[in-house]
């Protein structure tokens, strides 16, 4: 396993090569990228992002000596499940722009939200079977690349349980297709170790940020830096390990104080890494 941050991470006001050198320089090996809707930040792509505009990302991190690892998005939302077509429509086309952009950037993985508008007066059973409708329509494209798919447990009540996870990958059966597992997403309610039980092999790609209960589980609590949340985490690298997973540990994580300057922030995630990876 080796350290990565994903670029939401990064002040968005820092370009393309001065992020990749700024977190080249905090100690990370990788980063992930994200597409985001127009003027995001001035390191987001975009559904409009040209191979010409790739090329040039990749070269610039390579010159960094920085590994794209994957790309991630802000735009699923509701829509990979959601009761309407073209919001579907719209999952199947960012999802065919992820694995495009993947291939051009040298990233071997891509993040997808499943989940629908509960909100809207969708059930969590149509939610479902829309996401599986959804993404076995997207079998054949997902099969066909070297870019893993990573199916994210999120805040939108849509994966509840590390079973729901697992079945719906297998009932999927598709090359490729997999987990994208956030170890702090479950720690409101559960054990991110037995989700890594669980999941074992069927994880891709992991999330790693930490978060700090009121108490017992379902009491509320916020997201916290880095060791200082619930996260049991000489319980989940040695989980990790055991299931095999030899990927990226990429942070997703924000600054809980300010910063005279930024990269004293990076760096300091770092470090917090290391200390995750020693385990």
């Amino acid at each position: 396993m080796y350290k990565a941050i994903n670029a939401w991470s990064i002040d968005g006001k820092t370009g393309f090569l001065e992020m990749f050198r700024e977190v080249k320089k905090a100690g990370f090996a990788g980063i992930e990228l994200n597409i985001d809707k127009p003027d995001a930040s001035q390191h987001s792509l975009t559904m409009e992002t040209s191979q010409a505009e790739l090329a040039e990302m990749k070269a610039m991190a390579d010159e960094a000596g920085l590994m794209i690892c994957s790309l991630s998005t802000s735009l699923y939302g509701s829509k990979l499940g959601s009761l309407k077509k073209e919001d579907r429509d719209f999952a199947k086309a960012l999802l065919e722009k992820q694995l495009e952009f993947a291939q051009a950037l040298g990233a071997d993985g891509v993040l997808v939200v499943p989940g629908g508008n509960y909100y809207d007066g969708q059930t969590i059973l149509s939610a479902y079977e829309n996401v599986f409708e959804t993404l076995s329509e997207m079998k054949p494209l997902i099969a066909k690349g070297n870019v893993k798919v990573g199916l994210e447990n999120v805040w939108n009540g849509f994966f509840l349980s590390p079973f729901d996870m697992r079945d719906m990958i297998d009932r999927l059966d598709c090359p490729n297709l997999g987990a994208y597992f956030d170890v702090g997403n479950v720690v409101a309610a559960s054990f991110p170790e037995s989700w890594i039980e669980i999941l074992g092999s069927r994880i891709v790609k992991v999330h790693v940020k930490d978060f700090a209960r009121k108490g017992g589980f379902y009491t509320g609590g916020d997201f916290v830096d880095l060791w200082a949340g619930n996260v049991n985490w000489s319980r989940v690298i040695p989980a990790l390990r055991q299931a095999g997973y030899e990927g990226p540990l990429t942070a997703e994580v924000f600054p809980t104080r300010k910063y005279e300057d930024i990269t004293t922030f990076y760096k300091e995630v770092s470090e917090q890494m290391d200390r995750i990876l020693a385990l």
